[in-house]
């Protein structure tokens, strides 16, 4: 089983990966929506709702079944290897024949090569996805973190080369596709495991009769979250969509950091735990207080911030973001307490659970949309936080039984962040009206943001703040030790 040093350090990996990515992704993003039109990022958007949703069928959820089985060897991964492959090639034919009907269906005629390019995305993944479960599996993070950054920075020149040349939507699309294939070269490059000349189907279907039914949650997740999307398009325009999804871009890149972070750790480590409880839940209670801690500051600095942010980063020409920003930011702050919660319940082989749950999410979300969707976009956004909200608590509610650790002491751990990060928020906003210019006014607003937190934190004697300390000073430590 794996040391808390062990778990740690994949952290801080994965984390450092997931910032290194996520920087380097805003950065060109910012310099690519200053060079193009909104309505480019809308039309990518809307063929990302079919290739998103298909990319769930890449991994059928046996990438997570080789992480979770106790004794996965190469017959496994080789099998599910190759599976994945033909699962692939399957699913491009999919798209290549399907592309002119998504693009009538959005009447915009000219996206059916730009479908059938961009689709080539999901044959890479099938080649990458297993030795990503490998990855995962022995918590060799060090390894996603030089091929992800590898990626990142060829698809950043590749996508600004082509957005200065005037390649309008297929920038985005060179830059994609680019990312996932260097990507994925470099991964196969410093990963040293290769599927062997075996296959089982055998045991093929034992990982399956764990995994069809996280397959399942996740198209049905993937399927919900991507729904708003397809409406948007379809009802609305493309600029209303990349608005939306710009709104959502700003909060995504801190989130998706610590909380990637955390999926990635969280379930191998408490796979290897399964058979105590005890820990899984220590585990889960650490991972909701810490993310807590340092998502609620920040989603609330950003959600205060917004317009000031957004007039500097990406002009007045994206001014219509700001209001989904400061949505999708109170949305996005509780997703590391979605993650804890759902890897104790996978990681404890309730695959059955975590179907039911999404079931039962996804139903609840389903009425949402159709209330909202003839409303406004903005009212669709304001339903995405309110189902996200009654997520959490249905997330929570298998662990009562399963690691005693309800919702409410769940939400008592939360607290102390939640209302600190809303003293905090209420001192930055309140310089949004001293009349200064937009980059004096976030300077100063980000000043006050940082010190009033750690101020309070101290104040209070908040036990994350202690813990990531500690944690700072033994990596200091250790650092001195070596040299």
């Amino acid at each position: 089983m794996p040391s808390a040093k062990t778990v740690t350090t994949n952290f801080f990996w994965r984390f450092f990966e997931r910032c290194g990515t996520q920087l380097v992704t805003f950065v060109v993003s910012i310099i690519l929506a200053r060079l193009l039109d909104p309505a480019v990022y809308g039309e990518i958007a809307l063929i990302m709702v079919f290739t998103t949703i298909l990319q769930v069928f890449v991994d059928s959820g046996l990438g997570t079944a080789l992480i979770q089985k106790k004794n996965a060897d190469d017959l496994d991964f080789s099998s599910v290897f190759y599976f994945n492959i033909v699962v692939c090639l399957v699913l491009y034919g999919v798209m290549f024949v399907a592309a002119p009907l998504i693009a009538n269906f959005y009447h915009l005629p000219h996206l059916t090569p730009v479908i059938r390019v961009l689709s080539l995305t999901l044959i890479v993944s099938g080649v990458r996805n297993i030795q990503q479960s490998y990855v995962s599996r022995n918590l060799i993070f060090k390894k996603f973190f030089f091929a992800t950054i590898g990626g990142t920075l060829g698809s950043a020149v590749v996508g600004i080369a082509m957005a200065y040349m005037d390649y309008g939507v297929w920038a985005l699309v060179g830059q994609q596709l680019t990312n996932v294939t260097l990507g994925t070269l470099i991964l196969w490059a410093i990963v040293h495991w290769r599927p062997k000349f075996m296959f089982s189907l055998q045991r093929l279907k034992e990982l399956f009769s764990y995994g069809w039914k996280l397959l399942v949650s996740a198209l049905i997740d993937t399927g919900y979250n991507h729904l708003r999307h397809l409406i948007i398009g379809r009802l609305y325009t493309a600029k209303d969509l990349a608005f939306y999804n710009q709104g959502h871009l700003f909060p995504n890149v801190i989130v998706a950091n610590i909380n990637s972070s955390i999926d990635s750790v969280l379930l191998p480590a408490m796979a290897a735990e399964q058979d105590n409880k005890e820990r899984v839940r220590a585990m889960t209670r650490r991972a909701i207080s810490i993310s807590t801690y340092i998502m609620m500051p920040m989603m609330m600095g950003l959600a205060v911030c917004a317009e000031p942010i957004v007039r500097l980063v990406l002009t007045d020409k994206w001014l219509p973001c700001v209001p989904f920003l400061r949505v999708f930011c109170f949305t996005c702050a509780f997703w590391p307490v979605h993650t804890a919660n759902l890897n104790a319940i996978k990681a404890l082989g309730r695959s059955d659970l975590f179907l039911k749950l999404e079931i039962f999410k996804k139903t609840i979300g389903l009425a949402a949309v159709l209330i909202t969707m003839n409303i406004s976009v903005m009212a669709m956004a304001y339903s995405l936080f309110v189902t996200s909200i009654l997520g959490q608590i249905i997330n929570s509610w298998p662990n009562k039984k399963l690691l005693g650790y309800h919702y409410l002491a769940q939400l008592k751990d939360m607290l102390p962040q939640i209302l600190l990060s809303c003293i905090m928020g209420t001192a930055v906003y309140s310089i949004n009206f001293t009349g200064l210019n937009d980059l004096a006014t976030l300077t100063l607003q980000i000043i006050t943001g940082i010190a009033s937190y750690t101020i309070l934190s101290k104040l209070f004697k908040i036990e994350s703040f202690a813990y990531i300390l500690s944690a700072i000073a033994k990596v200091r430590n250790k650092k001195n030790t070596k040299v």
